[in-house]
């Protein structure tokens, strides 16, 4: 735990990849095996669940700390974090316990079972040892919050570093479903039976937004074009007879699916291909509030199969028959995926079209039917592009058509957390209804700079009207545009619309509360 704790120490006070990286390799070097495969688990999201409630860790924290319990919930309310405001509060150890990180998160996995006096028995006796770093470390694995600034692009440099390996096996091999219980450090990043994880998808390619003039990417005749779909992210596997369709955040989803179970039938070959999962009728894309409904579901039933059917949108071949094809053009990559597609007899495998154009003024004529088409603009991919890890500029640009946007007015603000703590970044904002009174419709928390954030905050404090635990009622005078991406229909919510992607644009100071727009505004963008 010593060891991690530096470690983490490091990369949270410093903003310099290459000094994260190196300290990352140093941790390597010095680690065992059984803290460095946890150490990958926790810096890529593979964190272990929780095992003592939150309430309980508040009231052993203050009891230890010899605080009245109102008095650690407002500093929990000032610091914003739980793990940290315990991890100050309590009083400095006056030993030291020394065991590895993979032996507390070990015993933390077996609390689960154990009844509350033996979890107050253990958590008391591990504060007392460790220190505030440390202890702050052990209650984010505790509570199964633990997160760091570290990106997972950065561990597959690090570890590339330290095996002394091309980045692109590492990020293939920290792909799917696999966990330090039942995983070693060998047989995840050194085993030579790699490929026999036949589940295991590829790192996703992901695009910049376009942020120059068509005409800087070069000529079109070395461009590709075509519909950017508002669906999942997935690839679909079929290996060995067997079929797992994964979710770009790493989600085995293949059960939540069924239907897309028969795109295989008529194809010989074994293949991965990434592409997107959409709610599909009659030939065209539903509104992604329609896949939603399926989302959240691990099982589905006949009813909801059939009122949101699903198709996947395929648009690149990544393996075929156990060969890598990504280090292929995307031309050539293309046209294996063509023929491919061409064999299946499912209608629920669908070949994402490009468009054909021979300079970019057509694209720019076309981007205006976007919204019309269920889309959300254009993919753009170079003719002779590899298929890439993570987010990469130059080869491959996403297109968008531009944000719904509204004028709206601050009702509510919440403070951030963490080094955010102190200022309000939550807020909630109102449109007018016909009796004239504000209707809460949205909430959004990013668009502001960090001097904006200083400069409403200073406002909400002398402006509060009431509070409501961390919730602000404040004065009803600040405007700001507030951009989405999407609208839907919603029994859920007062206003009767829910956005999709809300964020603030911009500080409408140039405007009067008054100038704000009203709900009937903003349910006409649904006739649209």
């Amino acid at each position: 735990m010593k060891a991690f704790s530096t470690l983490f120490t490091k990369v949270e006070q410093t903003t310099s990849t290459n000094a994260k990286v190196q300290a990352l390799v140093e941790f390597f070097h010095e680690a065992p095996d059984e803290d460095k495969i946890w150490a990958i688990a926790l810096f890529t999201h593979r964190r272990p669940r929780r095992t003592i409630s939150t309430t309980l860790l508040r009231e052993w924290a203050a009891e230890l700390a010899n605080i009245p319990a109102w008095l650690f919930e407002n500093s929990y309310h000032i610091v914003g974090d739980l793990a940290e405001t315990i991890a100050l509060v309590l009083p400095a150890n006056e030993h030291q316990i020394d065991k590895s990180l993979s032996q507390w998160i070990t015993e933390i996995s077996e609390l689960k079972k154990q009844d509350d006096s033996v979890k107050k028995d253990w958590i008391i006796t591990a504060w007392s040892g460790l220190n505030k770093n440390q202890r702050f470390i052990l209650n984010k694995l505790i509570t199964g919050g633990f997160r760091v600034g570290i990106s997972q692009r950065l561990i597959t440099k690090a570890l590339g570093k330290y095996l002394e390996v091309d980045d692109s096996k590492i990020a293939h091999r920290l792909m799917g479903d696999w966990s330090p219980f039942d995983t070693s450090f060998e047989e995840l990043m050194l085993s030579q039976d790699f490929k026999d994880a036949i589940s295991r998808p590829y790192p996703f390619y992901l695009a910049y937004a376009i942020e120059k003039e068509l005409e800087d990417l070069g000529s079109a005749d070395t461009w590709s074009a075509e519909w950017k779909w508002d669906g999942i992210r997935g690839q679909y596997i079929y290996r060995e007879g067997e079929i797992f369709i994964w979710s770009r955040g790493e989600e085995l989803v293949t059960d939540r699916f069924p239907e897309l179970h028969t795109v295989p039938n008529g194809i010989n070959e074994n293949f991965v291909i990434d592409g997107e999962i959409l709610a599909y009728y009659e030939d065209q894309p539903m509104n992604f509030q329609h896949l939603q409904k399926r989302i959240g579901k691990k099982t589905v039933g006949k009813k909801l199969i059939k009122d949101v059917p699903v198709v996947f949108m395929a648009y690149d071949l990544l393996e075929l028959n156990g060969q890598d094809m990504r280090h292929k053009t995307f031309a050539e990559r293309r046209s294996l995926l063509e023929d491919l597609a061409s064999q299946s007899k499912s209608e629920h495998l669908i070949l994402s079209k490009l468009i054909e154009f021979n300079d970019w003024d057509v694209l720019r004529k076309l981007i205006k039917e976007a919204r019309e088409r269920k889309t959300e603009g254009f993919m753009l991919k170079n003719l002779a592009s590899p298929y890439r890890n993570g987010r990469k500029k130059g080869d491959w640009w996403k297109w968008k058509v531009d944000p719904y946007t509204i004028d709206a007015v601050m009702t509510y603000a919440q403070r951030g957390h963490g080094r955010r703590a102190n200022l309000f970044t939550d807020f909630t904002f109102g449109l007018w209804n016909e009796e004239g009174n504000l209707v809460t419709f949205t909430k959004a928390y990013s668009g502001l700079t960090d001097v904006e954030f200083q400069e409403i905050s200073r406002w909400v404090r002398r402006n509060t009207l009431e509070r409501f635990g961390p919730v602000n009622a404040v004065k009803p005078v600040h405007v700001f545009e507030i951009a989405f991406e999407g609208i839907q229909e919603s029994r859920r919510h007062k206003s009767g619309v829910a956005l999709r992607f809300p964020r603030i644009l911009r500080w409408r100071k140039d405007k009067k509360p008054e100038d704000a727009n009203t709900l009937e505004d903003i349910k006409q963008l649904l006739q649209e």
